[in-house]
């Protein structure tokens, strides 16, 4: 199945070369979404010498799978952070999200970057998540947000249970050709930018990380990556999920323009989306737990909603995207314990969260105050404001570990295994994660993660091994799609004569 997203199906390629050879420079950048691109901007402009590896293309992860929405509150509320945090906590947050998306808008403006000023709406789809409404109402107003309370909503959106809440002055925009823009501002200000460079070795200490076709060696390293490369504590506090998107050619009624975001058993978010006389109805559906869910009936579920709301329609993108969420409802921004930067925990707010991170990085590494600093540091550990979600990871980690150690899953014979099949079967005396291709080649890898050795699960949407544990995600033949794992899952090459 193609899972090419809106975004990069209607944005031109960024076309930069692959590294090649050995260099040497001030800050290596690992990652090449909005975090690593906005921070090599930043960063060349200030006169750094910078180089920056992307395992794959510019915007690939994340970014480039994203809602392209971006707004001042958090896809899990404001009053959350309220809760653990404080009111004060939330008014920064709130504060320098604002400021961020002013700060997008005079970047993109300049370029066609489909940059527009929306309001979102939130609200209620079912009783159980209506006093979430009323919680949000009351932080954003505290925020000094410019929100309201409206009364129901426009066809073919589905009426409230309660009042709809109205957060005016957030935005929208084209994130992947923002991005290629970003990059372009960077390259001509003499960062090095590479695609198709994906870091298989890495020397913390030494600051050197290696690729097939060359090396970097840097006096500071950014790891832009969504969750760090290799192994780091901080792992074990991020839950990690996948959420699903589609996009259609819109048909019937319209939304107009604006967030539209709706809770509920059947919720979404919802925007619309022009491009070239085209204009598509966009929707995402709920989050998922890497590993433990199914793919493919979490998307069909979300094309069957989107058909029940907003009526028949064929499908023209579907894609999924990763995130990673701070276990205190915070992301981590700044020197972890090696001495490098990371830049991770953003949930699904990390266009705002990456624009941040990216201004805070290079405000330190030039030596200026950043408000953001003591908030988001990456050092932090919060035990009591982020318990609850420290304690589902490790537990889902530990489940994962004992039910595939101690129990076996979707044995079968290599000779039952039809085209388009996958399965962890027993061959030649070893444990091995297979799947047949359209074109009938046999793939068998290792199922053990190689990052802390969780045993992987098969996504039959992407055609990839993902592991439960910390979200690392592995192609048929084993390389790596995303870490934290750096090594591939080790390729078997079966005698089937």
């Amino acid at each position: 199945m193609d899972t090419t997203s809106v975004w990069r199906g209607t944005a031109s390629a960024s076309g930069f070369a692959m590294l090649n050879g050995d260099v040497e420079t001030d800050v290596l950048i690992v990652g090449g979404g909005i975090t690593g691109v906005t921070l090599a901007w930043l960063l060349a402009r200030d006169g750094r010498k910078v180089a920056l590896l992307e395992a794959g293309e510019l915007g690939g992860g994340s970014t480039g799978n994203s809602t392209g929405n971006l707004y001042e509150t958090l896809s899990h509320g404001l009053y959350p952070i309220t809760g653990r945090w404080g009111s004060e906590a939330a008014r920064q947050v709130a504060t320098l999200r604002r400021a961020t998306i002013d700060f997008i808008e005079g970047v993109a403006q300049p370029a066609d970057c489909g940059f527009r000023r929306c309001a979102l709406h939130l609200y209620a789809i079912s009783p159980k998540h209506r006093d979430e409404i009323a919680l949000e109402y009351a932080a954003l107003g505290h925020a000094g947000a410019n929100v309201r309370m409206d009364i129901g909503t426009r066809p073919p959106l589905p009426q409230p249970v309660g009042d709809v809440l109205v957060l005016t002055g957030q935005a929208q925009f084209q994130p992947q050709a923002y991005v290629n823009h970003v990059a372009t501002l960077a390259a001509k200000a003499g960062a090095q930018l590479h695609e198709h460079s994906r870091v298989i070795e890495l020397d913390h200490k030494a600051r050197v990380a290696a690729t097939a076709t060359g090396s970097v060696k840097a006096r500071e390293v950014v790891f832009a990556t969504h969750t760090p490369l290799g192994f780091h504590v901080v792992q074990a506090e991020m839950p990690v999920h996948r959420e699903y998107g589609i996009a259609r050619p819109l048909t019937g009624a319209d939304p107009g323009p604006g967030v539209f975001w709706y809770r509920g058993d059947d919720g979404l978010s919802v925007r619309t989306f022009d491009q070239a006389g085209q204009r598509y109805l966009i929707a995402v559906g709920q989050e998922n737990k890497l590993g433990v869910h199914n793919a493919k009936a979490s998307l069909m579920a979300l094309e069957s909603t989107v058909a029940k709301q907003f009526g028949p329609g064929e499908v023209a993108f579907r894609w999924s995207a990763q995130n990673y969420r701070g276990a205190d409802g915070l992301p981590y921004v700044g020197r972890d314990a090696s001495g490098c930067f990371m830049a991770t925990g953003f949930s699904t707010d990390g266009l705002v969260w990456g624009t941040i991170s990216a201004q805070l990085i290079a405000d330190e590494l030039a030596g200026r105050k950043n408000e953001a600093a003591e908030l988001l540091k990456a050092d932090r550990f919060s035990p009591v404001k982020g318990a609850k979600a420290i304690l589902d990871e490790n537990l889902t980690a530990v489940k994962s570990l004992v039910k595939d150690y101690l129990t076996h899953r979707q044995q079968e014979k290599l000779s039952s295994l039809a085209v388009g099949d996958s399965a962890i079967v027993e061959a030649e005396g070893e444990s091995l994660a297979t799947y047949r291709a359209p074109d009938g080649e046999l793939f068998a890898v290792s199922p053990v993660c190689t990052h802390m050795g969780c045993k992987v699960h098969w996504n039959s949407v992407e055609t990839s091994w993902d592991c439960p544990c910390h979200g690392s995600r592995f192609r048929p033949d084993g390389t790596v799609i995303e870490g934290p794992a750096i090594a591939a899952l080790g390729r078997k090459h079966l005698n089937l004569g």
